[in-house]
């Protein structure tokens, strides 16, 4: 089943039903836009993150990781920019009084009309001339009578102390980059690095979107995993190639297909000022094509930031060149939620079993490191259960492993290809044999996505199930 034949309205359907991911604050009406990661979904983006963490920062020889505080002091804002420029192009509908981002206004009429535009190189004046020219609809009523725009602040406000006024404003991060930034003197100190070394960072983000939507796509409150690599000036682009293709290989690692995925750099209009190159890692979702991860030579324009605004020396001290410098930085800045879309929906599959009967199984085709649970054990009776628990725990200890003894065999593989499990271990009478045959201490074990079977002996399936899940 490609993506083109898939829609958002049954993945979404499965993450509801099967516990992947539920509306937030239901009972009360929910909450626009925020969404609670349930049993399976918390399991999922867990190993999402956590296959992000072993391929960028245990397997890879220059990374190392930081955790840091969602609460900064507001003038790393002020540095970095987003106090200034952090800001959305706001338009609203004269008619229905809806209100829009501009820029996405005129995407959706490019995209529809197949008109050939760039809209991210589009300045504000340009995308109201546009909007006026072309006689851009309302999405809401079909008009086309539009305000000029106004800038909106992304940041979330809060309040530090036990006065809520301007001298206690701190926000909540926008993004996690600015603390690596702002430990960058520390970080290299105390692990005595030398260039070129990046720092891996896993954690929350906020950002107050006007218009957020497909899901979980784009969401107020949103996990970025993100990773500043610094390198010396003259060798960066080296080094953005190197990430590039770094990031590609783990998407296509992770069973990402081809076709679903395409690199789109950006045009020289198009980059931020203080940019060197970008490239847009873009996925074809059941909506359209949408940026899954960013990959930008940000050059040495953050660290410069800060040093002016701080007064604080964050330059590196070259020991073979005698010299102090600036480093430069590539970053690959990857969303948690995004990707977890994105593998939820490369992975939702629809296979007619039988034709005749149409029987038709709807199966989860996750890389094993990305499944929720890696197997689950099923006893065929009730009256096996206690063999089949003692089975779970011991797998447990190295693995999520369901246990599934309500209906028919048949029901309870289904049930595990839904939610991806790749593998089912069964536990039948001959496994514990009974007053006249002893049993055999074997289990049948069956693959998800071919539905084969083996028997292997109980005190080889643990070692059969590393090799197979091994990442």
């Amino acid at each position: 089943m490609d993506n083109k034949q898939k829609t958002m309205e049954k993945v979404v359907a499965l993450c509801k039903n099967r516990g992947f991911v539920f509306p937030g604050s239901e009972i009360y009406g929910g909450l626009a836009n925020s969404w609670d990661y349930g049993p399976l979904g918390v399991e999922m983006k867990n190993n999402v993150k956590r296959a992000w963490w072993k391929k960028f920062v245990q397997e890879n020889p220059y990374n190392v990781g930081l955790d840091a505080a969602i609460l900064m002091n507001p003038q790393v804002w002020v540095a970095s920019g987003h106090v200034s420029t952090f800001n959305d192009p706001l338009i609203d509908c004269k008619a229905c009084k809806m209100r829009h981002r501009a820029d996405k206004l005129v995407e959706g009429f490019v995209s529809e009309n197949g008109l050939d535009a760039n809209v991210e190189a589009m300045t504000q004046e340009e995308l109201v001339a546009f909007i006026r020219e072309k006689n851009v609809p309302c999405p809401g009523c079909g008009k086309s009578d539009f305000t000029d725009i106004r800038k909106f602040n992304l940041m979330f406000k809060t309040h530090q102390g036990v006065t809520e006024d301007t001298a206690n404003e701190v926000y909540l991060r926008p993004e996690t980059a600015q603390g690596i930034f702002v430990n960058f003197p520390a970080i290299q100190r105390t692990t005595r690095r030398k260039l070129p070394f990046g720092v891996c960072q896993v954690g929350k983000s906020f950002r107050n979107e006007i218009t957020p939507g497909n899901f979980i796509f784009r969401i107020r409150e949103f996990e970025q995993m993100e990773l500043e690599f610094f390198c010396k000036p003259d060798t960066d682009l080296e080094w953005f190639q190197y990430w590039r293709t770094y990031c590609h290989d783990w998407l296509i690692g992770l069973n990402v297909k081809e076709e679903n995925l395409r690199l789109r750099d950006h045009e020289p209009e198009e980059l931020a000022f203080y940019s060197k190159a970008t490239t847009d890692f873009e996925y074809r979702f059941p909506f359209g094509w949408g940026e899954l991860w960013g990959v930008a030579d940000r050059t040495d324009y953050d660290l410069k930031q800060h040093q002016e605004h701080s007064g604080q020396d964050l330059t590196y001290f070259d020991q073979e060149k005698n010299e102090h410098y600036i480093p430069y930085v590539i970053e690959p800045s990857l969303g948690a939620d995004r990707m977890t879309l994105a593998l939820l929906v490369e992975a939702y599959d629809e296979e007619v079993v039988d034709e005749a009967k149409n029987d038709v199984r709807t199966v989860m085709r996750f890389h094993p490191a990305i499944a929720p649970f890696k197997a689950a054990v099923l006893p065929l009776s009730k009256k096996l259960g206690g063999k089949a628990r003692e089975i779970q725990q011991e797998l447990s200890k190295e693995w999520m492993v369901d246990f599934d003894e309500t209906g028919s065999i048949g029901k309870r593989y289904r049930r595990e290809d839904e939610i991806g499990t790749p593998y089912c271990v069964t536990v039948d009478f001959d496994t514990v044999g009974d007053g006249e045959k002893a049993g055999d201490n074997c289990v049948t074990v069956r693959e998800r996505d071919s539905m084969a079977q083996v028997r292997i002996p109980i005190s080889e399936l643990k070692a059969y199930l590393a090799e197979k899940l091994a990442y």
